[in-house]
């Protein structure tokens, strides 16, 4: 038997969740420690799983897919953001520190409500394809290239896990930050050949402040992205692409 798989198997994890009901008056934000044996091939999501089973039924934190693509599980993991089924124990010091993602709204220990953050984010970004034809149920699409189609997948991968919110040090400044996911959807829409609004129309929506010139360049959405997007890159395009509008103007 390899001898380091036998001593990461037989690791005793010290898991200190922090942990905090908001809907319950008596409840107060403490750290609560657990210490469970480091099974082979362990992710933070099976453990958080084995310890609600055995030690706190109550322990609240959100799952969905399991596989990286709902970006539910999202939480800070030693002070940095992440996805708990995407990190692997073994990849861990033993003592592992929890915490639910800042800026959202906290549901309860680890669950945190990105859907309302979300969901506003969208709606003032009206992060949807605008087009007549779009109305139009048995109008055929026109045929994309598939370079171009490519480029535009790759901003759709995106989850929404909420990662690079947390991440974000304008988040924590300016209440009305759009962030990293927003400015990705403005790029993305920028590509796509079927929205028909005009480069002008989506610079409006994020050339202030509270968009792509806020940005302190930090490199903090970029740095956690579980999907690895190049988050900064595309602020960067879009900030440089505003600039040179504006000077030809």
């Amino acid at each position: 038997m390899d001898t380091t798989a036998e001593q990461r198997s037989a690791r005793r994890l010290s898991f200190n969740i922090l942990r905090y009901n908001p809907q319950d008056p008596a409840s107060r934000p403490a750290v609560q420690r657990f210490v469970l044996e480091e099974a082979d091939g362990m992710t933070l999501y099976l453990a958080l799983t084995e310890i609600r089973e055995t030690q706190a039924p109550s322990l609240q934190f959100d799952f969905v897919c399991r596989a990286g693509i709902c970006g539910s599980c999202g939480m800070l993991i030693n002070g940095r953001p992440g996805l708990a089924c995407r990190t692997l124990t073994r990849d861990l010091p033993a003592d592992i520190s929890l915490a639910p993602l800042p800026v959202f709204e906290l549901i309860g220990d680890l669950s945190v409500n990105t859907g309302r953050w979300m969901r506003a984010m969208s709606e003032r970004l009206e992060a949807w394809v605008h087009s007549q034809a779009a109305e139009d149920l048995e109008a055929m699409e026109e045929v994309m290239e598939p370079e171009l189609a490519e480029q535009i997948y790759e901003l759709e991968r995106c989850i929404e896990c909420g990662c690079c919110i947390a991440g974000c040090g304008t988040v924590r400044m300016r209440e009305d930050f759009i962030g990293a996911v927003g400015m990705n959807q403005i790029a993305r829409f920028r590509l796509d050949p079927r929205d028909e609004r005009s480069d002008q129309d989506l610079y409006q929506l994020v050339g202030d402040d509270d968009g792509v010139f806020g940005c302190l360049s930090l490199l903090g959405c970029h740095d956690v992205c579980p999907k690895s997007l190049s988050l900064q890159t595309q602020i960067a395009f879009l900030r440089r692409k505003m600039l040179r509008s504006a000077l030809e103007r």
